[in-house]
């Protein structure tokens, strides 16, 4: 198997809502290609995800997670534009103002409006970024 890109899939249940927080909020860009109905292909660099519209309801676990080189910036101004970051006191994972730190990486979580959980990632080793 040859893969070229794994393409991460977020639900969610309003796909207006959602295009307004991955492209204004986030800052992130729609795919400029062939549309889907009630679902759009956001890009961000040489990634990118589909956000598709359903009825079913948001998991707890992490559907996509943004690898980024400042943490701290990228936190600071994702709370400029209303976004609240989870904290965690779990076995292996606890956080600190939503911050999770170990020697490798320093990690946050938040949620979009569909209660997806979404990660960033600062790691200590090269990314390529």
């Amino acid at each position: 198997m040859d893969v070229q890109m794994v393409l991460g899939v977020v639900p969610t249940s309003d796909i207006n809502r959602a295009r307004s927080f991955y492209l204004d909020t986030l800052g992130f860009s729609e795919f400029e290609g062939p549309s889907v109905p009630e679902a759009l292909v956001v890009r961000s660099g040489n990634s990118a995800f589909l956000v598709y519209q359903t009825k079913a309801k948001a998991g707890d676990a992490t559907v996509l997670s943004l690898l980024v080189k400042d943490l701290d910036e990228v936190m600071k101004d994702l709370r400029d534009k209303g976004v609240r970051f989870e904290d965690y006191d779990l076995p292996g994972l606890k956080t600190e103002n939503g911050v999770a730190e170990d020697p490798r990486m320093r990690s946050a979580w938040f949620k979009d409006p569909d209660g997806n959980v979404i990660g960033i990632v600062e790691a200590a080793f090269d990314l390529g970024l």
